[in-house]
């Protein structure tokens, strides 16, 4: 899970300095929305649904936002059509790129995440291309926030968890995809509430980038993510990420 968790410890380091938060807002907003147009309104039946709430509220968004977006994906409102893609490409260094997004254009979406990896050391892949070297999963950020580890433990697996990881003052649970409302529901029982539940691609394997690849690895990821429609980015590499919050 190292790939994974680098790139959560790095975007953790560079939040308090550059929160984004309207960007973030109008991509859980687009999850809510294709959530409820997939699986209906109702959040207790709507286990997507239900933890891109979660992750709302976890992020302050206000609730007249979060019932809009729902409204906009039942059609009680009206709103785009988005649809789910993935693009599986190269970064610097070798490093395979899982890219997940909500789209109303897949062609303008498409040139743009192409546009980004050329300028920036990567290429765009064909489907399976690096999917292989990685597995879906739920993953759940809890901080620490002092926290005992073993404690935090106990309750993830004793929640169903298939793994538990602590790097710095992050706790990430993994989960089978199917189990990860059901295990979130557990933890926050326990008192463990998550910052954010998501379905991830856990590379099998990492690769090791070190200075300027590495460097480069990381605008690319960013500038990705920045991107309106993309709406998560999962790598395969590993780095010393103190080295690089100390040189930035």
């Amino acid at each position: 899970m190292a790939g994974h968790s680098k790139w959560k410890q790095i975007k953790h380091y560079k939040a308090a300095a550059d929160a984004k938060r309207g960007a973030m807002f109008t991509k859980m907003i687009r999850e809510i929305t294709v959530a409820a147009k997939a699986g209906g309104g109702d959040p207790d039946g709507n286990p997507r649904l239900r933890t891109a709430i979660d992750n709302a509220k976890a992020a302050s968004m206000p609730k007249e936002n979060i019932e809009r977006a729902v409204k906009k994906g039942t059609g009680e409102l009206e709103g785009v059509d988005y649809v789910e893609v993935v693009y599986e490409a190269y970064g610097p260094g070798g490093v395979a790129i899982m890219i997940q997004a909500l789209t109303d254009n897949p062609t303008r979406t498409v040139a743009e995440v192409r546009a980004k990896l050329s300028r920036l050391g990567g290429n765009l892949g064909t489907t399976n291309s690096v999917s292989f070297m990685f597995d879906r999963k739920g993953q759940i950020t809890i901080e620490a926030n002092g926290r005992d580890e073993d404690t935090a433990m106990e309750a993830a697996l004793e929640a169903g968890a298939e793994d538990f990881a602590k790097e710095d003052d992050i706790f990430t649970v993994t989960t089978a995809p199917a189990d990860l409302h059901a295990v979130r529901t557990a933890l926050e029982a326990k008192g463990l509430k998550g910052t954010e539940s998501v379905l991830a691609w856990i590379p099998k394997n990492t690769i090791r980038v070190e200075g300027a690849t590495a460097e480069q690895l990381v605008k690319l990821l960013e500038a990705l993510e920045e991107l309106d429609d993309v709406q998560k980015v999962d790598a395969n590499f590993d780095m010393d990420v103190s080295a690089m919050q100390a040189g930035s």
